[in-house]
């Protein structure tokens, strides 16, 4: 019988692996753009190993469920993301042509409902990697985020148009 100060023997697949493998072979093969079979194998090793090496030295992998649901609200995340980068692109791409640079950058608060830090870490980067917002620092359920065109300094509005398209699926898949 095993005591009670006894570790649990370690898995030779960490819990969280299998979802974040899923994940980075994804990406690999979307950034390859081919269905050929020397890159498809060399990223399914690649990916297994990077995967490996994640979940067994974090935590916050561990926390990472592969679900039909989760799968299903990450590719809808994938969706919206592609669409507020498009739309910051095109508010970005009108300030360059514009004949008068009219913007009034700022500083502002936004709340956020998420709970992991992985959750928190893949909203704080979908909102860095649309241009014309950078998270400059994240404190509990508080993020601050420097806007190039600050709409407006109420948090809740500001979360409405910052947060929360990308929140309602992260949820989901992080928590």
């Amino acid at each position: 019988m095993a005591s009670h100060n006894e570790k649990p023997v370690s898995s030779l697949v960490p819990q969280g692996m299998l979802g974040l493998w899923v994940i980075l072979f994804a990406i690999w093969m979307i950034a390859n753009a081919s269905l050929a079979i020397a890159p498809a194998v060399v990223g399914a090793v690649i990916t297994l190993v990077l995967a490996h090496v994640f979940a067994s030295t974090c935590d916050a992998w561990r926390q990472v469920r592969l679900t039909p649901r989760s799968l299903y609200h990450f590719l809808a995340y994938s969706g919206t993301f592609i669409v507020e980068l498009v739309r910051s692109n095109l508010n970005m791409m009108a300030y360059v042509y514009a004949p008068r640079i009219d913007i009034t950058p700022g500083i502002i608060k936004v709340r956020t409902r998420l709970k992991s830090p992985m959750g928190r870490l893949a909203l704080a980067n979908s909102i860095a990697l649309t241009p014309g917002s950078l998270v400059m620092d994240i404190r509990d359920d508080l993020l601050f985020i420097h806007w190039l065109d600050v709409k407006t300094t109420d948090i809740d509005e500001a979360t409405e148009a910052l947060v929360t398209p990308f929140e309602k699926h992260l949820e989901k898949v992080f928590g």
